[in-house]
């Protein structure tokens, strides 16, 4: 397992405009998500899940791909990413002129099919024809194991079937591969466990990253064990917002704020801006009916928030 970052340099990607509201029953505007983009980007956030090439009649929270990618102001040294799943979402990836595509496998047949609508070999077929297109391109491409730790419909995920996975996927092209927890069922040690499993089958040249639910209340320390087997590259969703329209009982992604205060603290480094992301999940949250998932918005910075009280 190789990574591009120094031992206390930590990548993460914000997954807000696309994981993030890709579930919400309340359809965001493309000038609010535009919107969305910028703050996050303005906040020090250096990779953005931007936006998704899925068909808007299932996923209807992610039409206007093209137009958002259009709106963004592209600040230097951000990578804004799409996901697409399909030869035709590779092509309009490309055309929005999007810095990398990232594409997803799920590792059990029955949820694949479900967020898919293929099987896991169609799915590994497909990726084939799109590495070259997204390469071609001089684009980045990167893949993720959607239900890497367990799946809502059939349990228990082999590990085998995950690092078989994974080989397919690096061996078709991804510069990265991401384990997702998509329902939040993982544990730290089986995070540490499929991890080294991956990179071990891997090897050096692909980078590994994970993606953490926080439906059972475990995605930080599921960070932390990651961060302890030198996984450098983690996604998150300011506020916590986020889940699958496909699985059920999917909620929220680990909140970025949340993560940026424990990397802070640990000692790592990030590049963002602490106090504008607080700011950022804030603005977010007042598009939502309820309080947002996130802790660190509400409770503040430690120790900052104790020396402001003497």
């Amino acid at each position: 397992m190789e990574s591009s970052s120094g031992l206390n340099e930590i990548g993460i990607c914000e997954v807000g405009p696309r994981d993030g509201l890709q579930s919400e029953k309340r359809l965001w505007s493309v000038a609010e998500r535009i919107e969305f983009i910028d703050r996050l980007a303005d906040a020090g956030l250096k990779r953005i899940e931007a936006v998704s090439f899925v068909n808007p009649k299932r996923v209807p929270q992610m039409a206007g791909a093209e137009a958002v990618m259009a709106g963004i102001k592209r600040p230097k040294g951000v990578v804004f990413a799409g996901l697409a799943l399909n030869d035709r979402g590779a092509e309009r990836a490309i055309g929005a002129g999007v810095d990398e595509v990232r594409y997803v496998v799920v590792a059990s047949e029955e949820f694949n099919r479900t967020n898919q609508g293929a099987t896991i070999e169609e799915t590994l077929a497909a990726f084939a024809s799109i590495a070259n297109k997204v390469t071609d391109a001089g684009l980045r491409l990167a893949a993720g194991i959607g239900a890497a730790f367990g799946c809502p419909f059939e349990g228990e995920v082999p590990l085998q079937r995950v690092v078989a996975i994974a080989r397919r996927l690096a061996d078709g092209g991804a510069a990265e591969i991401w384990l997702a927890d998509t329902i939040g069922a993982a544990v730290p040690t089986q995070v540490v466990e499929r991890v080294q499993a991956v990179g071990d089958a891997l090897g050096d040249g692909i980078e590994i990253g994970c993606h953490f639910h926080n439906t059972r209340n475990t995605g930080f320390a599921n960070a932390a064990a990651a961060l302890g087997a030198g996984v450098r590259l983690l996604d998150s969703s300011v506020g916590g917002i986020g889940g699958c329209p496909f699985a059920p009982e999917a909620t929220g992604n680990i909140a970025t704020e949340d993560l940026c205060y424990m990397l802070r603290n640990m000692g790592y480094e990030t590049g963002i801006d602490l106090e504008s992301l607080i700011g950022v999940a804030k603005w977010a949250e007042t598009f939502f009916a309820a309080p947002l998932p996130g802790q660190v918005m509400k409770a503040g910075l430690f120790p900052e928030v104790a020396a402001g009280r003497t």
